[in-house]
């Protein structure tokens, strides 16, 4: 028999529709890049690593009005429970894609030109939500590197299990799911800067989904800035 994922208000993990998982933030994890930080929702949890502003090669790469952001997301071999095959896949590629525009208009691109950023996402751990979770830490390593940005991004899932709209979907979650939404923002700016959808809502489910996903990364924005704040509050 299928495994019901909602039974009498409660999802499969005990949370009701709009809580989210545990959340927990790291700054300084990797400590040969010029900022890193680790990111869990739950069980899944992704560390970013930001080397730049540096000059690209090769040059023809370069833009001269412009630095390139340049973002690989990449899954390791363990972090599912069938070891995944080690190297970049279809998926991969497109979540690094959607990563960099993602952040893109979060970033002074403007004034670094003909230089380059890399950010390397790793997931150590998936159990669902592993794009939303590496936006999350890739935007607070960018902050951690020192990158001049006009706001943080901050992002989450939305999804539609039996009729009801959910928040943070895991593992099961998503791959069981009505309908799931990948959202991004800039929350200061009111400005969404990634919008995908897998599956079918009605406008009104739809619209409800996106004031949840609003809402939900406000308040892990208040939580971005205060890891944030934390590090430099305990500089001598």
């Amino acid at each position: 028999m299928k495994e019901k994922l909602i039974s009498d208000g409660k999802r499969i993990d005990g949370r009701k529709a709009e809580e989210f998982r545990p959340i927990e933030m790291k700054l300084d994890i990797v400590s040969r890049a010029n900022g890193s930080a680790s990111f869990r929702f739950g069980n899944s949890v992704v560390v970013a690593s930001v080397f730049g502003p540096r000059a690209l090669t090769p040059r023809h790469l370069q833009k001269p009005d412009s630095c390139v952001l340049r973002c690989r997301y990449n899954m390791a071999p363990f972090s599912v429970d069938d070891r995944k095959n080690p190297g970049p896949d279809r998926r991969s590629k497109e979540i690094s894609k959607v990563t960099r525009l993602a952040l893109e208009p979060a970033i002074f691109l403007e004034e670094f030109p003909k230089a380059t950023i890399d950010a390397y996402i790793e997931v150590l751990q998936a159990d669902g939500s592993t794009r939303v979770t590496g936006i999350n830490a890739t935007s607070l390593a960018l902050v951690d590197s020192g990158v001049p940005m006009k706001d943080l991004v901050t992002a989450c899932s939305v999804g539609k299990i039996d009729d009801t709209l959910i928040v943070d979907l895991n593992g099961k979650e998503d791959n069981n799911s009505e309908a799931d939404i990948a959202f991004a923002m800039m929350p200061s700016k009111d400005k969404i800067t990634l919008l995908q959808m897998d599956g079918l809502l009605t406008k009104q489910e739809f619209l409800t989904a996106i004031k949840m996903a609003k809402s939900y990364c406000k308040k892990i924005y208040e939580l971005q800035k205060k890891t944030l704040k934390e590090k430099y509050e305990n500089v001598d």
